[in-house]
């Protein structure tokens, strides 16, 4: 039977395997992890569901195969192939191991190998196999992706995978010189060879892209040349809300060793005050949709998470439901699992909207890139004592922070974000509001 890649997500068309836990001729029993496989979100270990051997290896530690592909073989227990091997073009079924055994019309098929309903292909029907150059050479999907991204004569390479096969890596090594190379990730500007020739060899190190930054790079670029950005800031008093939180830590249970069982933060509730505005405010609570604007009924919070090598969002769902305890151990948790790059697709996929928070680093204020689909992201900068003056016209320092809301103004115009941005504030400024 087949071991084919699976997709990891909607928007996933490949993956990497980083590791193989089982070696060509090994016994395998249900529930082995097989390998594992990563993208440019998350890493995740794929499990036999049957007996048998892995007679083959196609894909090795290191490769990058399209959703779909054949990357190992597992045969009966004597190790006799159940599917036999092919070279054929792969396409996608419905599951991610088990294409069917070929054989004679008399032969029983054999019985698909499943994984988990996670682990379902749902990609359109179409081919993930490579393609042949003249003299029967191939090349993988994604090398020739990679090699038209970076202007690379594939005829002019030896390709290191099975049977001469072009693959990634091979991309990836090839020298980019020459008036046809093109950035990587398909970035307009200069080539790397132009900008090399501006400084001494000897005065840099080469960082090569891996995934997670190639896909940032590309998608934010995207961000900024497809959506009208505007900006709208608003200074907010916080002191309520600092008093708030130190009465909720102060109170809360502790457990058998004496240690309180949550501590809040502050950006615990400015999800939740943001999750209020977007209900407060519905029209906001939308994203772009090509020809179309889809409006939600939950507050679905994409909080900004930095992991090694870019960052990522997850989604806290139907924020405006939850407590503020209860946002908190949820965003405890899926930070942990980004920065181990464990998340699955669901839990950072889609989302109404998007906080990020740079307060932490002393950043006063800034204006974030929209995360598409998404309409709005809520920049927060650093709380800071500020003097104010008050109604009565004396003066007086509070704690002040600064937010500064990015809009599409496809989706949300002027008036629209100012309202978004107001009952925001109104929320943080009153929190008690907040928590009714």
């Amino acid at each position: 039977m087949n071991i084919l890649m699976p997709q990891l997500g909607e928007t996933v068309a490949e993956g990497k395997i980083t590791k193989w836990f089982k070696s060509a001729g090994d016994p395998v029993q249900p529930g082995d992890n097989l390998f594992e496989i990563e993208t440019d979100k998350v890493s995740m270990e794929v499990p036999a569901t049957e007996a048998g051997v892995l007679s083959e290896i196609r894909v090795q530690e290191g490769e990058v195969a399209p959703v779909g592909a054949i990357v190992g073989v597992i045969g009966d227990t004597t190790g006799a192939a159940v599917a036999p091997a092919k070279s054929a073009p792969v396409t996608p079924p419905a599951s991610i191991c088990g294409a069917p055994a070929t054989g004679s019309a008399d032969a029983p098929p054999a019985r698909p190998l499943k994984l988990e309903p996670f682990f379902e292909v749902r990609t359109p029907q179409r081919n993930f196999g490579p393609a042949r150059l003249a003299g029967g050479v191939t090349v993988t999907p994604l090398a020739r992706r990679l090699a038209a991204e970076a202007g690379i004569d594939l005829s002019h390479l030896r390709g290191s995978g099975p049977h001469g096969r072009i693959v990634a890596r091979d991309i990836e090594n090839a020298p980019q010189s020459g008036p046809s190379a093109r950035p990587a990730a398909g970035l307009p500007g200069p080539t790397a060879d132009q900008i090399k020739s501006l400084y001494d060899p000897a005065s840099y190190e080469e960082v090569p892209l891996d995934g997670m930054r190639r896909t940032v790079a590309a998608r934010l670029l995207q961000a900024k040349q497809t959506i009208p950005h505007f900006y709208l800031t608003a200074d907010i008093e916080i002191d309520r809300l600092k008093e708030l939180r130190a009465d909720a830590n102060a109170a809360a249970p502790q457990d058998r060793d004496g240690n309180p069982t949550f501590k809040l933060s502050l950006n615990d509730f400015l999800i939740r005050a943001l999750a209020l505005a977007l209900q407060r405010v519905p029209a906001a609570n939308a994203v772009w949709a090509g020809d179309r604007i889809l409006r939600f009924a939950r507050s679905d919070i994409g909080v900004a998470v930095a992991v090694d090598g870019g960052l990522i969002t997850p989604i806290i769902r139907a924020a405006e439901t939850k407590s503020v305890s209860a946002i908190s151990a949820e965003m405890k948790e899926l930070s942990a699992r980004s920065r181990a790059k464990k998340l699955k697709p669901a839990e950072y996929q889609g989302g109404s909207a998007a906080i990020s928070n740079l307060g932490m680093y002393g950043v006063r204020e800034f204006a974030a890139i929209i995360n598409p689909p998404h309409a709005t992201i809520l920049a927060i900068g650093a709380a800071r004592r500020q003097a104010v003056e008050k109604e009565d016209g004396g003066g007086a320092f509070a704690s002040m922070l600064t937010a500064t809301l990015s809009c599409d103004h496809r989706v949300v115009d002027g008036a629209l974000g100012a309202q978004l941005l107001a009952a925001f504030k109104s929320y943080v400024e009153k929190p008690v509001s907040a928590l009714v």
